[in-house]
């Protein structure tokens, strides 16, 4: 684990999630004195039920998950061949299926702690080393920055990295400022059986004042989010198990019958997040730190893997220093064009289901029944999905 006397290393990475960890497992080969810091358990222990926290995981994030040794290690996930869209108030539906991309499936369900766990366990063999306490501060020195922890260690390196999530300390230490759109929302999550089959299909549907995705972990079991405005979500959360359940299936056409709720149920406030630069330098922001959006689209997890992706290519295709300022620039440029594409177009896309006058239900499923009967626009906006990539710049 962590050698807290060797105080100078090559990349210091402040938040010990998924991203994090994956940065770090894509530069082991390197060579690099790396160290992860981050104040919550690195290796969280997988129970026999479902956690509630899961991701859709694209078909390039599991490349990725694959190159750095980690999908094999990932026991539980479920695959899901199709996506089924529809709409309370007006006629429009989409449908996309793997079939029609010449593909297996379109994705997996996984859940968030399952992937960490197998991250941590490669990561646990490696050179790199762990610090479990807090940030609390940073200063630049010449050839990087001077990291101070809470366990009183000061410790140096040439790249920073802040990977610690939407609140992130370093963003937040460095002086970057950051957009933000609170969607006056809160995502309502929790795991349900279900008494028929979930089709191998993500189900969503958008209601006058809330959606719902409905993620299947098997055949009869699913995650579910709700988003809702801050109204509906309390009166939601104040329901009774088994009236939430009764909501649940009712506001998705008893398609599945009767729901039973098998977790907990929680919250968590929407809000989109924009940092107004990735970059200082010998400072790099990744995953949430640096962008967090509606999870109406399921890819957030997708963005911050996508990040790593970048970010490691951009330094091991340049065979520069860490803390090289125009390969830093680089990384900054690929990626901020298609978060900010992917978060506007969330929030876009939660404003037109949001309001219901006339006009725009009918424009609303017109637009959805055109996609749905065009093999060109359905496979364009698949693909891109999987891609998590609006332009291929």
């Amino acid at each position: 684990m962590s050698s807290e006397n060797n105080l100078q290393y090559d990349i210091v990475i402040i938040g010990g999630g998924m991203v994090g960890q994956a940065f770090a497992l894509s530069m082991i080969n390197k060579g690099l004195k790396i160290v992860i810091i981050e104040p919550n358990y690195f290796n969280p222990k997988l129970q026999d039920k479902y956690h509630t926290r899961v991701s859709a995981i694209t078909s390039k994030s599991e490349t990725l998950l694959r190159n750095i040794g980690v999908w094999r290690l990932i026991k539980r996930k479920y695959a899901f061949t199709d996506i089924h869209i529809w709409d309370q108030n007006s006629h429009g539906s989409l449908d996309f299926h793997s079939q029609d991309e010449d593909i297996n499936q379109l994705g997996y369900i996984i859940e968030n702690d399952a992937i960490q766990s197998a991250m941590y366990t490669i990561l646990e063999k490696t050179r790199v080393e762990f610090i479990c306490t807090e940030l609390t501060a940073i200063n630049r020195i010449d050839n990087g920055y001077q990291v101070d922890l809470n366990s009183n260690h000061k410790i140096k390196c040439g790249l920073l990295v802040g990977a610690d999530g939407a609140k992130s300390n370093v963003r937040e230490l460095a002086g970057i400022e950051f957009s933000e759109n609170n969607y006056q929302q809160r995502a309502i999550v929790c795991n349900i059986e279900s008494l028929q089959s979930f089709q191998n299909t993500i189900w969503q549907r958008f209601l006058s004042d809330s959606i719902i995705a409905l993620l299947p972990l098997s055949d009869k079991q699913a995650s579910i989010v709700w988003s809702a405005e801050n109204n509906l979500a309390d009166e939601l959360i104040q329901l009774s198990v088994k009236q939430f359940a009764d909501r649940l299936s009712k506001s998705v056409e008893y398609k599945f019958s009767r729901f039973k709720v098998v977790s907990d149920i929680k919250s968590f406030t929407l809000i989109e997040r924009s940092a107004q630069d990735y970059i200082k330098r010998n400072l790099v922001l990744i995953g949430d730190a640096a962008h967090n959006i509606h999870p109406l689209g399921g890819q957030g997890v997708n963005l911050g893997f996508s990040d790593v992706i970048e970010l490691s290519q951009q330094i091991q295709a340049n065979h520069k220093s860490l803390d090289d300022y125009l390969v830093l620039k680089k990384y900054a440029r690929s990626r901020r064009l298609n978060n900010e594409l992917m978060a506007k177009t969330m929030t876009g896309l939660n404003w037109i289901y949001k309001e219901n006058n006339e006009p725009l239900r009918w424009l609303r499923g017109f637009g959805m029944n055109l996609i749905n009967e065009s093999k060109t626009l359905k496979s364009y906006f698949q693909k891109q999905a999987s891609g998590n990539k609006l332009f291929n710049i």
